[in-house]
């Protein structure tokens, strides 16, 4: 069992895009390599958990669209949505929790 604690878009400038869309793929991005780097894929993602700062139907929408651009649609994973006031830095919009099952 793999862990994959709070992934955020922060790229290799310690910068966030404004973008929410570009936010949320990028997370799925730095996921992607943190899941690269424990041996396993996002084919091998069991569980997510997704924290969104105001949560409204536009920013699930942009959320819904990178997860599907990871994840296999076939066999999605479990997941939890929340809402929330906050994250680690105010122009944080988003942080993703994975558990992947290494085969």
């Amino acid at each position: 069992m793999i862990y994959v604690s709070g992934q955020v878009a922060v790229d290799r400038k310690g910068e966030i895009p404004s973008d929410f869309r570009a936010e949320a793929a990028l997370a799925f991005e730095n996921l992607r390599t943190v899941l690269a780097a424990a041996g396993t894929t996002p084919a091998d993602v069991v569980k997510i958990n997704y924290y969104v700062v105001g949560l409204n139907r536009e920013k699930l929408r942009a959320l819904r669209e990178a997860r599907d651009a990871f994840i296999d649609k076939n066999r999605p994973p479990a997941s939890t949505l929340a809402g929330v006031a906050a994250l680690f830095r105010e122009d944080c919009h988003l942080e993703i929790e994975a558990v992947a099952v290494a085969r």
